[in-house]
């Protein structure tokens, strides 16, 4: 559940360090703090205040810093010149504690202690109204006249789809001068951490618009409504008072809200989806258990993942927290289920692949190793990008507008200028689709990806559309590229990276800078700010930490794959500086190679 607290025992502090003054085992508010319990986890109670933090760092900072002293939080919030960080158990905070507290970093000495765990926000909020009706007399709050509120329509419209309002012509117009803004920022940071390349930089922002390299028009996505093939509805309390509605969260669980309206004027979604989370929702209303509580902890159904095809299928997981049910009983719902979608009211909802997923205390929804029980159906869904085939399996990574996948693709092909001596290396490669869809192109297609479940697609669709010419490997990135790359002899090899939104882990960027033989790096984008460091560690000048030469920004493009939101994904090209260029711009520095 985003943004609620999870839960965990208590533990006394370290007696060496002063815990904060509000410490939750002494607070006269205990309903505020219901989630802590002890079968459950939450990295809250296992929370500290790093204070005195010197001026001028960044989130990455605070994280790189720890990570250098052995430390791996759960979570950091950084704030002004301090920062709250949480761990994963009692061990790991008072280690924190002991090595980085009285610890220099640039000039300052680290203060460290105890931080009192977050109100929970269901409470909070109703703490808040209580005060409010006691303020008024004991009277609750007067309701507001019929029409003052806003339409629960056009409330979801807000929330998921920002821009359903906006033209589209506005959107693209909004979206392209993000673009124009993460180059803007791109082409300063290099300028401050390669002075070599600064000649070139010059001539390119005066060119340019003050951005490191040329941005062409965004393209759009061929569809703007209803370009969905993927959605994750959360099982909660309607908005309108219905139980058991199956939907969008109407707000945050920080901002106090776990309240969902249903999808039915979402423009985003498509007609099938609808239609599946429609037969759902009528199936789990015509049953016992309730929904999953992320206050108390109690309930059992969470969430439902649909997936939905140009071939007309459509998968759907459902999440169900099984609590202290027996196995007998779990069987007889999953049989009910079964029969419900395949006999029942349920058998005209176009759900041609059923899953029961089992979710713990301790797990969360998007997790890729939750374990999927097949109710009905068959265990993938198939579809078409390209005249290609790809197969898709409930935890694998295919991007959610399909149409919009094509143009970028497109895109990606042209630009890497391919023939029959390249090799591609594409990494976070998912099912494989955008190797798989260059692969009658090139010499051959190498693809790496750590999900298991996408690795075995990929492998399918390898052979479902007659190639031989591809392979998989599955694992971290940072931990499998560099012995790849060691591997290949090939002088033509075009890097490939579509990250998740995060970006790359910096080792993958660093094995690519130390391998010479990659000229050429085509990175796909969903979050350019998020993945702004690796832009830059890929341009900065070589060191005793990143080795090779640098690459150059040569090419720019935004494709449209969000339409109604401000999310888009941004296509960037690097090539690698040559010999030649390293000594005009490096000539006092001694160029590192792999």
């Amino acid at each position: 559940m985003e943004d609620s607290p999870s839960s965990s025992v208590v533990t006394e502090a370290p007696t060496q360090e002063r815990a904060a003054p509000d410490d939750v085992r002494t607070t006269s508010e205990p309903g505020m703090y219901g989630y802590i319990k002890q079968d459950l986890f939450t990295s809250e109670i296992f929370k500290v205040e790093i204070q005195n933090l010197p001026k001028f760092i960044g989130f990455n900072d605070l994280k790189k810093f720890l990570a250098k002293h052995g430390l791996n939080p759960h979570k950091v919030k950084l704030m002004s010149r301090f920062a709250f960080v949480t761990f994963k158990n009692e061990e790991e905070r008072d280690k924190a504690m002991k090595m980085v507290h009285g610890m220099q970093w640039k000039g300052q000495v680290l203060s460290v202690r105890l931080a009192k765990p977050k109100a929970d926000p269901i409470q909070r909020k109703r703490k808040q109204q209580q005060e409010e009706e006691e303020g008024a007399g004991g009277q609750p709050p007067a309701k507001r006249a019929e029409g003052d509120e806003e339409e629960l329509s056009v409330q979801i419209a807000n929330v998921v789809t920002p821009l359903w309002n906006v033209p589209y012509e506005e959107q693209l117009k909004r979206k392209q001068q993000e673009a124009v803004a993460v180059l803007q920022g791109l082409a300063k940071q290099i300028g401050k951490t390669n002075k070599g390349i600064l000649p070139w930089l010059f001539d390119m922002k005066g060119k340019h618009n003050k951005m490191c390299c040329p941005l062409e028009t965004i393209q759009p996505s061929p569809t703007q409504t209803n370009y969905r093939n993927k959605c994750e509805f959360l099982v909660s309390m309607g908005a309108d008072g219905e139980d058991k509605t199956v939907g969008f969260r109407l707000g945050k669980y920080k901002g106090g809200s776990c309240a969902v309206v249903g999808p039915e004027e979402a423009c985003h979604v498509s007609a099938e989806a609808k239609e599946v989370v429609h037969a759902f929702q009528n199936f789990i209303r015509s049953t016992p258990y309730t929904v999953y509580s992320p206050e108390t902890y109690e309930g059992h159904w969470k969430q439902l993942t649909v997936r939905t095809t140009r071939t007309k299928q459509a998968m759907a997981m459902a999440f169900f927290n099984p609590q202290k049910l027996e196995e007998t009983e779990l069987d007889v719902l999953k049989s009910s289920m079964k029969k419900y979608f395949t006999d029942g009211e349920g058998k005209d909802s176009g759900i041609t692949s059923l899953y029961f997923v089992r979710e713990g205390q301790r797990q969360s929804p998007n997790a890729d190793n939750l374990p999927c029980e097949l109710v009905l159906g068959d265990d993938c869904i198939y579809e078409e990008l390209l005249g290609l085939q790809f197969r898709i399996s409930p935890h694998s990574f295919f991007q959610v507008n399909t149409a919009g996948a094509e143009v970028l693709y497109s895109a990606v092909g042209e630009w890497a200028q391919l023939d029959e001596s390249s090799t591609v290396l594409d990494i976070c490669c998912g099912t494989g689709t955008i190797g798989i869809s260059l692969a009658k192109r090139v010499k051959k297609v190498i693809g790496i990806e750590l999900c298991q479940a996408a690795v075995e697609d990929g492998k399918a669709n390898t052979k479902l559309n007659g190639l031989s010419n591809v392979e998989f490997h599955c694992g971290k990135a940072e931990e499998t590229l560099p012995n790849i790359l060691g591997a290949l002899v090939s002088p033509n090899i075009t890097a490939i990276v579509d990250p998740p939104r995060p970006g790359l882990h910096s080792k993958v960027i660093l094995a690519i800078r130390r391998a010479a033989h990659v000229k050429k790096l085509i990175y796909v984008s969903c979050n350019a700010k998020a993945a702004m460091n690796n832009f830059i560690d890929l341009c900065r000048a070589p060191s005793n930490r990143v080795h090779g030469a640098p690459f150059r920004p040569v090419r720019a493009m935004a494709v449209d794959m969000f339409p109604q939101t401000m999310h888009f994904e941004m296509v960037l090209l690097f090539e690698r500086e040559s010999t030649s260029q390293q000594q005009i711009n490096h000539p006092e520095e001694k160029v590192c190679s792999s």
